[in-house]
């Protein structure tokens, strides 16, 4: 619950108002985004509707308190609010005034902070059907000011129907990060525009680009042997990103598979949900003791001893990894004595 009080708007530029209280229920009824956000109620249950939010309740209509360029004007996050109250509780069509209204509007949004756009996208990803409001979006000329790296939304869509209906585990679960990634078609740099538009997090920014430039790809064509390489390098969460990724974009291509490529692209999210860590056996004073001196010839000489131990399946123990490690030092050329 958030607790307030009555309020009229004195003054607004589109991002705050200042405001003054007032005792008039009506006049701060007038002052809200949506009719359906007029209701009042006494404790006793008595419900007040100075604008009509029960009928536009019943039909499922979401549409701005009065003229809606205006509702906009006073605060430009209103138009993003439009599309997620409209996929939450309205039914197709949108308002028509409303739409008009957004579309005109839309040129303001990059005036809002990235904190407050992603707040609002995140909450239409993770809505009922984001992918059908992505495209009312797209259309109406919305996505160009926000998101312009996003795609076609066949692979949001898929997404949506694996992480909330078809895969039954416990790991799998609607994330808007995910979801995001879904929509876009950018590679490693266009990762990086969203992510400092959005002013997402060091972590997430780097979750979101190791969905968008993956080193490698998972599909159930994949070796034991490869996915095991996958999930060391990368762990386990974003091995569990891309095989979903990856399923929802075939999907999208060649929606009707049969039940085993299911099974499969299931088994590979069980791989994931059971992977342990594996510990690379040898450390830097191992390479130290045989002689080594101190400095960046350690990290590569260890690095190629890993890539080695990753090649291997990890079945070299630390013996055998101590061995990799003197026979590539046997192979470097001797020093020239000073």
């Amino acid at each position: 619950f958030q607790i307030t009080t009555l309020r009229l708007d004195v003054e607004t530029d589109g991002r705050r108002a200042n405001v003054a209280f007032t005792d008039d229920w009506a006049a701060d009824a007038g002052r809200r985004d949506f009719v359906i956000n007029t209701l009042s109620s006494t404790p006793g249950g008595d419900v007040y509707d100075p604008f009509g939010a029960l009928e536009d309740l019943g039909d499922r209509l979401v549409r701005f308190v009065g003229i809606p360029k205006e509702r906009i004007e006073e605060d430009v996050l209103r138009l993003l609010r439009f599309f997620r109250f409209h996929a939450a509780y309205g039914n197709p069509p949108p308002d028509p005034g409303a739409l008009a209204a957004c579309r005109e509007m839309a040129h303001r949004l990059p005036e809002l902070s990235g904190e407050r756009v992603r707040e609002e996208m995140f909450q239409i990803l993770l809505g009922p059907d984001p992918a059908d409001i992505a495209q009312l979006m797209r259309g109406e000329r919305i996505l160009e000011h926000i998101l312009p790296e996003a795609g076609d939304v066949g692979r949001l869509r898929m997404l949506c129907w694996l992480d909330s209906r078809a895969v039954k585990i416990a790991s799998v679960v609607p994330d808007p990060l995910r979801r995001l990634a879904a929509l876009l078609e950018a590679g490693k740099g266009g990762a990086a525009a969203v992510a400092a538009r959005f002013r997402l997090s060091n972590k997430d920014a780097a979750r979101l680009t190791a969905m968008m430039a993956a080193p490698f790809t998972l599909s159930p064509e994949s070796k034991a042997a490869a996915r095991r390489r996958a999930l060391h390098q990368a762990g386990a969460e974003t091995v569990r990103d891309l095989v979903l990724l990856n399923w929802a974009g075939e999907m999208a291509v060649t929606p009707r598979r049969q039940a085993e490529r299911s099974r499969q692209w299931i088994e590979l999210l069980g791989a994931a949900d059971e992977w342990t860590v594996l510990e690379f056996p040898l450390k830097g004073g191992d390479a130290a003791a045989l002689g080594v001196p101190e400095g960046p010839r350690i990290g590569q000489l260890l690095g190629a001893v890993e890539s080695w131990w990753q090649d291997g399946d990890f079945t070299a123990d630390r013996r055998a990894c101590l061995d990799k490690l003197e026979s590539l030092l046997a192979a470097e050329p001797a020093a020239k004595p000073d």
